[in-house]
């Protein structure tokens, strides 16, 4: 759905994107994870053909960007970073008015498919208001609705729950999961690690302009090596595990193991009450902070 190849952005003198070659594939849930100018939205106003590429290669559905953009564009959905409207306009009307400017905009549908957008973000029952009068999180999830206007294949967000609150997070991410699941593929950019970890199935991370990593989020959190049990019977835990024990905090265990099946089973075997039992893998902020190394810190915080 999207492919780079060597993509490169200097400002003067200064690369704020580097030598990049980005894959995303049909289906995926891909996570652009960075800290705040690392050059991610630069990145994305390339694919979407906003920003012109010093030098490098952009493929977005089969086609180069942004020589045929136009092309591109009724597929693709895009919200980037604070979404403009008319403050005086209602919602609706300022959908309606997006919709007849793009490159699908049925007149026949357009009032069914404002309705449903919408109603997939929440905002039925306010679309009549003055935009004027819109939190930022309300504003957000207008922008997200004109993307969602075409029923896009591919779905570009830069930042989409940039200053929603908890709730509203957590429901943007289902909305997000269950278009993935009709067949969009979802393309955003972040810089919270937590919802890069909770939505997205690859991830790609940026640092000072390059691509440091991209890879399935599965194999990012590989398993550790160690087994976290908890137990009533910590210390008899302890003595059966002869010297396998790497740490202990009351009853909560760190085991050296690669197989927590087989570790239950000799537990329980020797009479320890097993209270859960699972494998450890490494977080997504360890994989950032490994990748990254000093400056790591300046990614945001797990919500």
């Amino acid at each position: 759905m999207i492919v780079t190849h060597a993509l490169t952005k200097r400002f003067g003198h200064t690369p704020a994107v580097d030598a990049v070659d980005l894959h995303v594939g049909e289906g995926d849930r891909y996570g652009l994870l960075g800290p705040n100018g690392s050059g991610k939205t630069t990145l994305v106003r390339m694919v979407l053909g906003l920003v012109y590429a010093t030098s490098g290669d952009i493929e977005v559905l089969g086609r180069p960007v942004p020589k045929r953009i136009a092309e591109v564009l009724p597929d693709v959905g895009a919200l980037m970073e604070g979404p403009g409207a008319y403050g005086h306009l209602s919602g609706r009307r300022n959908l309606a008015l997006l919709d007849a400017a793009g490159p699908r905009g049925d007149r026949r549908t357009r009032r069914r498919r404002i309705g449903e957008a919408l109603e997939r973000v929440g905002l039925a029952t306010v679309d009549q208001r003055p935009v004027k009068t819109y939190s930022l999180g309300m504003r957000q999830r207008l922008g997200l609705a004109g993307a969602l206007l075409s029923r896009p294949r591919l779905l570009i967000l830069d930042e989409p729950t940039n200053g929603l609150d908890p709730q509203g997070i957590k429901e943007i991410r289902e909305l997000l999961t269950a278009l993935n699941q009709d067949g969009t593929t979802v393309f955003l950019s972040s810089h919270l690690l937590a919802e890069i970890e909770q939505l997205c199935t690859r991830v790609g991370i940026v640092d000072r302009g390059r691509l440091v990593i991209e890879n399935d989020l599965t194999v990012l959190r590989a398993a550790t090596g160690r087994v976290l049990v908890a137990t009533p019977d910590a210390a008899h835990a302890v003595a059966v595990l002869d010297g396998q024990l790497e740490s202990r905090d009351g009853d909560r265990l760190v085991i050296r193991h690669d197989d927590p099946a087989a570790l239950n089973a000799r537990l329980v075997g020797a009479g320890v009450r097993v209270r859960s039992i699972r494998a450890e893998r490494r977080t997504l902020e360890q994989v950032v902070i490994d990748a990254t190394g000093p400056g790591s810190d300046r990614f945001g915080e797990a919500r």
